[in-house]
């Protein structure tokens, strides 16, 4: 809510206006299956980057593994875009090809 100053408007009175604040979009963060990843790093991806417990990480890797993905979580724009970025970057640098991607919550 914010008020407009007195002398943008006609008399004493102060106008109220109401602004409705919209929710940010939402983007679920999904890793793919491939045949060169070990499932170690996967687990390892989960916990450091996601911040997932190991028994979490493990359920969501063998969810990639068995059904060809599985979600990492759920984030504003701006966070899933980061942690997409942070798993490209750490599994090249460990030489590795996982595919991690976002889509929007509609």
């Amino acid at each position: 809510m914010s008020f407009i100053p007195d002398n943008q408007t006609s008399g004493d009175s102060r106008v109220i206006v109401e602004k409705k604040l919209k929710e940010p979009d939402r983007y679920r963060v999904l890793l793919h299956n491939d045949d060169y990843t070990s499932m170690e790093f996967v687990v390892s991806v989960l916990c450091g980057i996601f911040h997932k417990t190991a028994e979490e990480a493990t359920a969501i890797m063998l969810a990639v593994h068995q059904r060809g993905v599985g979600q990492c979580g759920i984030y504003t724009l701006e966070i899933a875009e980061a942690k997409v970025r942070r798993v490209h970057n750490t599994a090249r640098a460990a030489g590795y090809p996982l595919k991690c991607t976002m889509e929007k919550i509609h």
